[in-house]
């Protein structure tokens, strides 16, 4: 049978429905501009299906029916750039600020709350393994995508991810893969067993979550609108033990966001309180 003819070509009103039923279920806004990134992250997963163009696929997606391709959509539409001690900086703080003030004889837990791939959470299980006893503390990853978060909990990737962990932290943590695995490196099992990763829509309610020391949220929130902003931030306040801290990405900022959060230094804030009880 040959192939069905596709129509590449991206309306602006399939732009503006797919562009919006996105915002609607993550808070995730792509501007007009954006069409060409949609239209390439669409394009193999509209042909696997068969259709014939973006507006087929719009059809599916207001089907009911086509409720499950929308966790398909979702997945395909989230960035998820990311690496090991990405803006080093942040950890150096845990390490230094953090983790030596942390309150005695309590767990003490970090949120890795966009954790995609898995290499924030991991770089964080790094550091705190390195400076706390075994059972003193535990981390949560999460991410709006399924793909990404089957993905983090193998923790295996490309042995070029390597090259930005510090050597005795890449010796103690981490192996290189061999046969079937050449030219990739995991986490080992003890680090991945510190570390839990879960699907979850910043969206949506996360209180069940319970409270942390750190949540890192970090170069998220660039891809939200205003109100999003302002809403989880008051949210995520709200979760943080007293003098806990909220890390954000270096290019990001809480200024035009209300919140009781203190800036410490330019992307981290502090709830108030000592942290100590």
């Amino acid at each position: 049978m040959a192939p069905q003819a596709y129509a590449r070509s991206l309306s602006r009103a399939d732009f503006q429905f797919i562009t919006g039923i996105l915002h609607e279920h993550t808070g995730i806004r792509l501007a007009p501009g954006k069409e060409a990134l949609v239209a390439s992250r669409l394009d193999r997963r509209i042909r696997a299906l068969g259709l014939s163009g973006y507006a087929d696929y719009v059809r599916l997606l207001q089907d009911r029916s086509g409720s499950g391709e929308l966790r398909q959509m979702i997945d395909l539409l989230t960035t998820n750039e990311t690496f090991f001690f990405r803006e080093e900086q942040h950890f150096e703080f845990l390490r230094r600020e953090v983790l030596p003030g942390r309150r005695a004889g309590r767990t003490f837990r970090l949120w890795s709350a966009a954790s995609s791939t898995g290499e924030e959470a991991y770089t964080a299980a790094m550091v705190l393994a390195d400076v706390l006893p075994p059972g003193s503390w535990e981390i949560i990853g999460t991410d709006v995508s399924t793909r990404v978060v089957e993905g983090a909990r193998t923790g295996l990737y490309p042995i070029a991810a390597a090259e930005k962990i510090p050597r005795q932290l890449l010796r103690r943590f981490c192996l290189k893969g061999r046969d079937e695995y050449e030219g990739l490196m995991t986490v080992n099992r003890e680090l991945r067993a510190t570390v839990q990763f879960h699907c979850l829509n910043l969206i949506e309610d996360f209180a069940h979550l319970g409270k942390f020391d750190v949540i890192m949220l970090r170069n998220v929130m660039i891809y939200f609108d205003q109100d999003t902003k302002r809403s989880l931030v008051q949210r995520l306040q709200e979760m943080l033990v007293p003098g806990g801290h909220l890390i954000v990405g270096s290019s990001e900022s809480l200024n035009a966001i209300p919140s009781r959060l203190r800036m410490v230094q330019p992307s981290i804030y502090a709830a108030d309180g000592d942290g100590r009880g």
